[in-house]
């Protein structure tokens, strides 16, 4: 009987161990066919069905399976085009620029609803950088409402996959050092004319919850509560959206700086702290004056710090690689270091050398 027993024993533990190997194999099927390979887009009316046809197929054909889309804010334009891609296998997902508004002629008619710099002076009139720099408030009720309808708008088209937020955050209070020659500039200090939101409403409401005002702030680059103010005025605006983006059975995505101390930073957007789906951190190395293999860095850092609450796609700037290969090792380094997919910036950008990249990578991921 003892016999019996430690046979029967023996078997269990056989079968257990085979059932967890067959298990991990499953898993890391899954896995792998998962990882997603995606490319933002800007579209535009004038075009006809017959050539967006063509571009999608020929992105779905290059191994893409996602397609991130400006229109603009158009939802109508969104409403044509989604089936069209729908129809050639790739998913769709409605990328807006939120509170960067460049042109938006419903803001342009109220010059209150602008960020205002530490010097005092207004986004409407007055454009940080380049002339596209106009950036609504964050915490004035009238620019909100206006951000969060327009999210609304393309959350409500049939098809789409998510609102995918772009621009979600202040101006730059530093720019990437690989720019900054571009400009002119050195910036080894917050400077006052890149330095955002200093406009009635933001001090008043700041001052109402910490009893002071950042004006009279000795430093203001080190003053936390000032600095959180302003990030958790862009996380609410974030979870916001997300409750209009399931209320209309859609995630909510967004581009992003490339891991969060580096957003909070350079941008004052804390993005772990967000309540989001997936999230693509523009890790573009050339910016940084980093090496490729960065990506890779850059993807686990964020990967860290959200714990597994949110899905990274690591995005990618074509414009940055001097080789194919070089492209390869980006793919397989956001991979391995835990993106759930990349993203290329951007569809134009992808070449044949690169196509062929894009699919000899996803075979080698199956």
């Amino acid at each position: 009987m003892k016999a019996l027993k430690t046979t029967l024993l023996v078997l269990t533990l056989i079968l257990s161990s085979c059932a967890n190997k067959e298990e991990k194999k499953d898993l890391t099927s899954v896995e792998k066919s998962s990882f997603e390979f995606s490319t933002w887009i800007t579209a535009n009316s004038e075009r006809t069905d017959e050539d967006y046809s063509k571009e999608f197929k020929g992105y779905k054909d290059a191994g893409i399976d996602e397609v991130l889309i400006n229109t603009l804010t158009d939802a109508g334009l969104l409403t044509r085009l989604t089936p069209i891609a729908v129809k050639e296998g790739l998913k769709v997902h409605a990328w807006i620029m939120a509170m960067n508004r460049p042109g938006d002629s419903i803001a342009l008619k109220h010059p209150e609803w602008y960020a205002v710099s530490k010097e005092g002076k207004s986004c409407f009139d007055t454009r940080p950088y380049v002339d596209y720099y106009q950036w609504l408030c964050p915490n004035r009720e009238e620019s909100r409402n206006h951000i969060l309808g327009l999210v609304e708008g393309l959350a409500k088209v049939e098809g789409i996959e998510s609102v995918h937020l772009d621009y979600i955050r202040f101006s730059d209070v530093f720019l990437p050092i690989g720019l900054l020659p571009k400009y002119d500039l050195v910036q080894d200090t917050e400077l006052p004319e890149f330095d955002f939101c200093y406009c009635d409403v933001c001090i008043s409401k700041f001052e109402k919850i910490h009893h002071k005002s950042p004006m009279d702030s000795p430093n203001t680059s080190i003053d936390m509560e000032w600095k959180n103010f302003r990030l958790n005025s862009i996380k609410n605006i974030v979870d916001d959206a997300y409750k209009i983006a399931k209320t209309n059975n859609k995630k909510l995505t967004a581009a992003v700086f490339p891991y969060p101390e580096m957003a909070d930073h350079m941008v004052r957007q804390r993005w772990d702290k967000w309540t989001i789906d997936e999230v693509y951190p523009m890790i573009y190395h050339g910016f940084y004056n980093e090496e490729v293999d960065w990506i890779g860095y850059a993807t686990k850092q964020g990967i860290t710090d959200v714990q597994g609450k949110i899905a990274i796609n690591t995005g990618i700037y074509l414009p940055d690689f001097k080789s194919g290969a070089e492209l390869k090792q980006a793919i397989l380094l956001a991979k391995e270091n835990g993106a759930k997919g990349v993203a290329f910036y951007d569809g134009p950008q992808l070449t044949e050398e690169y196509i062929k990249v894009i699919k000899e990578t996803k075979a080698l991921l199956k």
